[in-house]
């Protein structure tokens, strides 16, 4: 016999998940109090980074179902959601979205919602990429510079340059200008795409 489980989520200490429970009781799903799980974390922790999920995935079992109020109870974004559901899908796990009229997230109606979900969460993204490419380029285009300020100065850089190029190892160099290996580095490889 299938068990229900309920999870909800709230963001702060201050919030409460009681809407959430009563959303799920008005839907009509009766879940026994050991079997709702309840936990006050970022949206932004990934499902299975979080706890009290992780635990809750741990007791389902092929043909439970697992309700919950809103997508974004269950990831941090569309690519999280759909990989938290494919994998108690995977499991035998049933997920019911009430916020989607209940559907079953591992139904093919589900997985079709689930899919034009992530197509425009994968829109999404890309316009970002697109946007911050744009103003990159805007930037330097005004000559503007862009990543973080240099460790060194103008002279430092062409000193630290010239040793480099008379065998004067990476070590001897930071140590000398007290910054990292790594920033000596990034100092060659800037002289070398230039």
């Amino acid at each position: 016999m299938a068990r229900t489980f309920a999870y909800c989520r709230v963001s702060t200490s201050d919030q409460t998940t009681d809407n959430q429970l009563n959303e799920i009781r008005g839907a009509g799903f009766s879940v026994e109090p050991k079997r709702i799980v309840t936990e006050t974390i970022s949206g932004s922790v990934a499902a299975m980074e979080r706890p009290g999920f992780s635990k809750l995935i741990d007791r389902l079992e092929e043909g439970d179902v697992l309700i919950v109020t809103k997508l974004d109870r269950l990831g941090r974004n569309a690519m999280d959601v759909r990989a938290t559901v494919e994998r108690l899908a995977a499991s035998g796990v049933r997920v019911h979205c009430l916020a989607l009229g209940g559907v079953d997230l591992t139904s093919a109606a589900g997985k079709m919602t689930m899919g034009v979900i992530a197509a425009v969460s994968e829109f999404e993204r890309d316009l970002l990429i697109e946007r911050t490419q744009a103003g990159l380029h805007r930037a330097k285009a005004q000559g503007r510079s862009l990543g973080r300020p240099s460790a060194l100065s103008e002279a430092q850089q062409a000193e630290a340059l010239k040793l480099r190029t008379e065998g004067v190892s990476l070590g001897v160099i930071a140590k000398r200008f007290d910054v990292s290996r790594a920033a000596i580095q990034r100092l060659e490889k800037k002289k070398r795409d230039y």
